[in-house]
């Protein structure tokens, strides 16, 4: 499949309408990154994700997520080493502690949703670090009591100014016919006293400031001066402590930031499979039953992106695997292309389609369309030309279990030569194995589709009484340049040119039906869907090491498991492990399995963490100033 596909078909109309419906930034990206898959395993699975996302949405039951639109840009902030504001800081708890709720959100949802609940469980409990933020942050600014160092020169500053607005009333009250206005202000950061510029050579003090019109000047009272210079001291105090709290919150997030980024590519996923949920909810979507046999069936399916679209009836790739389409211009045949198209590419990157139960979507490895004009003027090739070099494109790369979808093939040539070439490309496409629909207003097109014991005709309904389109397929039904030389030229192979001529002189037609077969699993054979899965606490063998292991989690979105080994955490394929025993065969139904990987000493220290031991905060608290100096 190339992009010129997902152009020509408005597939990435499809995508920009999707990453509307995603909250961040790395959803968004997720999606625009995001191919259709060729593999029933994968698009079953992505289907049931978007299936469960839509009956957690049709339950009003939403997704905690938090703090998601500004994560990326506090994240770079973090990676850059700079030190967190309050306010980022707020802003990364409230993300951490998303983590933890999306996590109990899943797990009491797991009856909607049991494949996201496993996903969620991934997710790991930043607990203590958001604590840690919450306990010293207050509507974005530090407490006083975030350290005692703090509340001191905080103490220090509010007597100091109480002192100097002491000071100053006194000043006031003593030379009330200097004053321009009995009040005291801020000028560049120090108190001051407006005096009028008549009088101010005759207060002792230090101007900080002239007015525009130079009527006032803003005088800093020698009486105060003394007290201005030590809330300036008290206040770098301030800043100092204030910093150095910021900057051991920020190396605490440094620390964990590899667990966060993991976090991050869980929660993005989340974003893009609720997006589509949130997708095909405004959709009206349907799942269809899903097939590797090259067969679609399509139930009131209408185009997404065309308001009261006619609903489309359609089947294919069971009794004919070729369908020829006629009729008018602007009759709907090239609508009829899109929608088989649209159907398949959203279906195949999880998306619910517009149709309507009974829907049956065939996965394809590729899907290849040639619609619209395909003039080139930087090549000086005519729209046969342009249509032409695609088709060959098309021919060189097609292989078994493709839908190919040809628009107006043959036409922009003279006709009877058109005609002949369409239909030994038509050939070509169906001896080669591939499900294959096609537009024309060639008769002797028509007539070959009709002779073909797998090809089938339809037309599009047409008003003959008032001339207008009805836009509806009648299955079974027809509707009323140089072309070899071209063609030669744009690679098309001599074997088909071949036949072209020969038709296009005699009109033989070679109409033998082929059988294109598809190894089948036998009944006692597994689904490639069928995974097994593993459980904290599971013994396991690693196939590798020769050993056992203790299992910690599947990791979400992979084939993965992470192990316990030797006292370390390490990745394995699922395919590279064996299980021995099952969890609930080794422990008591009430066993904490967490202690099975952390030592005594990092259990004891969780526990006083959790029940809010001061010695072991302020533990805590000594090792992260300990990093930061280091």
């Amino acid at each position: 499949m190339t992009n010129e596909t997902y152009i020509k078909t408005q597939f990435t109309d499809i995508k920009h309408q999707l990453g509307s419906y995603a909250i961040s930034s790395f959803g968004k990206r997720r999606i625009a990154d995001t191919q259709p898959h060729s593999k029933l395993s994968v698009v079953e699975k992505r289907l049931t994700e978007t299936t469960e996302a839509r009956q957690l949405l049709d339950s009003n039951l939403h997704v905690p997520f938090m703090g998601l639109q500004s994560i990326e840009h506090v994240t770079n902030q973090l990676e850059k080493g700079f030190v967190l504001t309050p306010q980022e800081l707020m802003e990364y708890a409230d993300f951490l502690r998303s983590l933890r709720l999306i996590r109990q959100f899943f797990e009491k949802n797991q009856s909607i949703a049991p494949l996201l609940n496993r996903y969620g469980q991934g997710l790991n409990d930043f607990h203590e670090i958001e604590e840690e933020i919450y306990q010293v942050i207050r509507n974005g600014r530090i407490i006083d009591d975030a350290s005692r160092e703090l509340r001191r020169a905080r103490r220090d500053i509010a007597e100091t100014e109480d002192k100097i607005q002491d000071l100053l009333k006194k000043f006031v009250r003593q030379n009330k016919e200097k004053l321009q206005e009995a009040i005291i202000t801020k000028r560049n950061d120090v108190f001051t006293i407006p005096i009028k510029s008549s009088y101010k050579k005759q207060v002792k003090g230090t101007i900080v400031e002239l007015s525009s019109k130079g009527t006032t000047a803003y005088i800093e009272p020698n009486s105060v001066s003394r007290w201005n210079e030590q809330l300036v001291y008290h206040k770098m105090i301030e800043e100092s402590e204030v910093y150095q709290i910021l900057a051991t919150l920020t190396g605490i997030l440094s620390e964990a930031l590899p667990a966060i980024h993991q976090n991050i590519e869980i929660i993005a996923e989340f974003d893009h499979i609720f997006a589509r949920g949130k997708f095909s909810r405004e959709l009206k979507g349907i799942t269809p039953k899903l097939n590797d046999d090259g067969y679609i069936y399509l139930r009131a399916a209408t185009h997404p992106l065309i308001e009261k679209a006619v609903p489309l009836d359609l089947a294919i790739g069971k009794t004919y695997r070729g369908l020829t389409i006629t009729g008018p211009n602007a009759g709907g045949k090239t609508v009829v292309l899109k929608t088989v198209a649209l159907m398949s590419l959203m279906t195949m990157i999880g998306l619910q389609i517009p149709a309507k139960e009974g829907t049956e979507i065939a996965i394809f490895d590729q899907l290849f369309v040639d619609i619209g004009d395909a003039q080139s003027i930087e090549n000086a090739l005519s729209t046969f030309s342009g249509h032409m070099q695609n088709i060959s494109e098309i021919l060189r790369v097609t292989r078994k279990n493709s839908l190919i979808l040809l628009d107006e093939l043959g036409s922009g040539t003279e006709p009877n030569e058109g005609a002949a070439l369409a239909i030994a490309i038509m050939e070509e496409f169906y001896q080669k194995g591939s499900i294959l629909i096609t537009t024309t207003h060639y008769g002797e097109i028509k007539r070959f589709a009709e002779l073909h014991p797998d090809f089938i005709t339809a037309a599009m309904d047409f008003d003959a009484e008032h001339l207008t389109p009805k836009y509806r397929l009648l299955i079974g039904q027809t509707g009323e340049s140089n072309a070899l030389w071209i063609a030669k030229k744009m690679a098309i192979s001599d074997q088909i040119l071949g036949k072209a001529q020969r038709y296009f002189s005699d009109r033989t037609y070679d109409l033998n039906k082929i059988s294109v077969k598809k190894k089948r699993n036998t009944k006692n054979e597994k689904s490639e869907t069928v995974e097994k899965s593993y459980y904290k606490g599971d013994k396991v063998f690693l196939l590798e090491k020769q050993t056992s292991a203790l299992v910690y989690q599947e990791m979400p979105l992979s084939e993965n498991v992470k192990v316990y080994l030797d006292g370390e955490f390490i990745e394995v394929p699922k395919r590279r492990i064996a299980l021995e025993f099952r969890a609930a065969e080794l422990y008591p139904v009430e066993y904490d399995l967490e202690t099975l990987f952390e030592d005594f000493h990092v259990r004891k220290e969780r526990r006083d963490i959790d029940r809010g031991s001061k010695k072991a905060q302020r533990k805590l608290r000594n090792e992260a100033l300990k990093r930061q100096q280091n």
